[in-house]
C-alpha cells in the first residue's frame, strides 16, 4: 500500500512538471516575420500645391454711357455673344432729338458762313474802288473766320449727338459669355450704371501666391535652365479632380505682399471645353525636381505628439524607434529631410505589432518600389 502511494505521488509530480513546461513554452513571444525596406536615394519630382484664383483672360464690365429707360434686353444671363452683338437698348427719343437739333444748327452755321463769304466779296470790290477803307475788308475776313469756326463747332456738336444716340444701343465688345443682368426692362438707368459683364474664358489666368524662398528657388532654376519645363504647371479643380490641360507660368508680380511675404505668379490655362469660369478657385500644382531624395513609405511611419517615427532594424534584426523630419509627402511616401540615412532598414508593414527592442525576422522589399510619381500633400 505504501508503494502504491509513492508511485501515485511520483506520477502526479511528472504530470505537474509537464504542464509547467508546456505553459512556459506557451508564454514565449513568437518572433514576427515582417517586411523591411532598405532606404536608398533616388531622383523624384516634388509637387507643391497652391490655392489659386481663376480669371478670364478678358472680363469687361458693361456700363451705360448715357442715362435713360432700359427699353430692350436682347440677351439672357449665361448666353454666349459675338463681338458687336446688340445687348441692351435705352430709350433713344431724347438723343434723337439732340441729333436733329445738332444737324439743324450745322445747316444754319453753313448758311451763315455763305452769307458772310458773299459779304466779304462785296467789301473787296468796294475797297478796290476806294469806296470803303481797307479796315472794312479786314473786319469782313474776321467775320468769315468766326462763321467757319461756328461750322466746326456745329459739326462737333452733331458728332457728339450721333455718338450719344449710338451709345443708347449697348453692344458686346468681344466674343464672350454674358454674366448676371441686375436690371429689367423699364428700369431707369443712370450714366455709368453696371448692366452686366462679359467674359472671354477661352483661356483663363490662374493667380497663386508663393513664398520668397520658393520664388528664389524658381527664379534660380529658370536662370540655370531657361529651356526646361519648369514653367509648366497642372491644376486641380474644386472637386480635387485633375484638369486635363496643362498651363504655363507667364509672369509674376514685381512686389512682395508686405503682410504675407508672398508674391503672385500668373499661369495661363486653355479652356476649350469652357469648364473654367471667371472668379472660380482651383489648386495650381508646381513641380520641382529633387535629386538624391530619400523616401520612406508612409505605411512605415507613425506619429507621436506631432513627431514622425519609424522602426529601424539593426544588424541583429532588433527594432528601435527613430524620429525623423520630413520635407514633404510624395504620394504614399515621405521625403526625408533629416533623421534617417541611406542603407538603413525600416519596418514597412505591421508596425502596430512591433515594440521597441523586439527581434524580428525581416523580409526584404526592393527599394525600386519607391516611385516618385506622387502628388505633394504638404510641405
Amino acid at each position: 500500500m505504501k508503494n502504491v502511494k509513492m508511485l501515485t505521488a511520483l506520477m502526479v509530480g511528472v504530470v505537474m512538471t509537464g504542464c509547467h513546461k508546456t505553459e512556459t513554452k506557451t508564454d514565449q513571444p513568437e518572433t514576427l516575420t515582417l517586411p523591411v525596406v532598405k532606404l536608398a536615394r533616388q531622383s523624384t519630382t516634388l509637387k507643391k500645391e497652391y490655392v489659386g484664383t481663376l480669371e478670364a483672360v478678358r472680363n469687361v464690365e458693361i456700363r451705360a454711357r448715357v442715362s435713360g429707360f432700359l427699353e430692350k434686353i436682347y440677351v439672357d444671363e449665361g448666353q454666349p455673344v459675338r463681338q458687336g452683338q446688340l445687348l441692351f437698348k435705352l430709350n433713344e427719343a431724347e438723343y434723337q432729338a439732340e441729333l436733329d437739333k445738332a444737324k439743324a444748327n450745322l445747316k444754319s452755321a453753313i448758311a451763315n458762313a455763305k452769307t458772310v463769304e458773299v459779304e466779304l466779296g462785296r467789301v473787296k470790290l468796294l475797297v478796290e474802288k476806294n469806296i470803303v477803307s481797307p479796315s472794312e475788308l479786314e473786319l469782313a475776313k474776321a467775320k468769315l473766320e468766326v462763321a467757319r469756326a461756328a461750322i466746326d463747332e456745329a459739326r462737333s456738336a452733331q458728332a457728339n449727338a450721333t455718338l450719344r444716340l449710338a451709345q443708347a444701343s449697348i453692344k458686346a465688345p468681344f466674343d464672350g459669355v454674358i454674366n448676371r443682368i441686375p436690371f429689367k426692362m423699364g428700369s431707369l438707368i443712370d450714366e455709368g450704371t453696371l448692366l452686366t459683364t462679359v467674359s472671354d474664358a477661352r483661356e483663363v489666368y490662374a493667380y497663386f501666391d508663393v513664398s520668397e524662398k520658393e520664388y528664389l528657388a524658381y527664379v534660380k532654376k529658370r536662370q540655370k535652365n531657361p529651356n526646361d519645363q519648369a514653367r509648366t504647371v497642372e491644376m486641380l479643380l474644386a472637386d480635387d479632380t485633375k484638369y486635363p490641360h496643362k498651363g504655363k507660368i507667364e509672369t509674376m508680380e514685381s512686389v512682395f505682399e508686405g503682410g504675407s511675404g508672398t508674391i503672385a505668379f500668373r499661369a495661363r490655362f486653355p479652356n476649350p471645353e469652357k469648364l473654367l469660369r471667371h472668379g472660380s478657385s482651383a489648386k495650381v500644382r508646381l513641380a520641382n525636381d529633387v535629386g538624391n531624395a530619400l523616401l520612406v513609405p508612409q505605411k512605415a511611419v507613425f506619429e507621436v505628439q506631432d513627431k514622425n517615427y519609424v522602426y529601424v532594424v539593426d544588424s541583429a534584426n532588433r527594432v528601435k524607434t527613430r524620429s525623423f523630419v520630413p520635407q514633404g509627402r510624395v504620394d504614399h511616401y515621405y521625403l526625408v529631410k533629416s533623421g534617417l540615412e541611406p542603407g538603413e532598414r525600416v519596418v514597412y508593414e505591421g508596425i502596430q505589432n512591433v515594440r521597441d527592442g523586439m527581434e524580428i525576422i525581416p523580409t526584404a522589399i526592393s527599394a525600386d518600389s519607391l516611385t516618385s510619381t506622387g502628388t505633394l500633400a504638404q510641405q
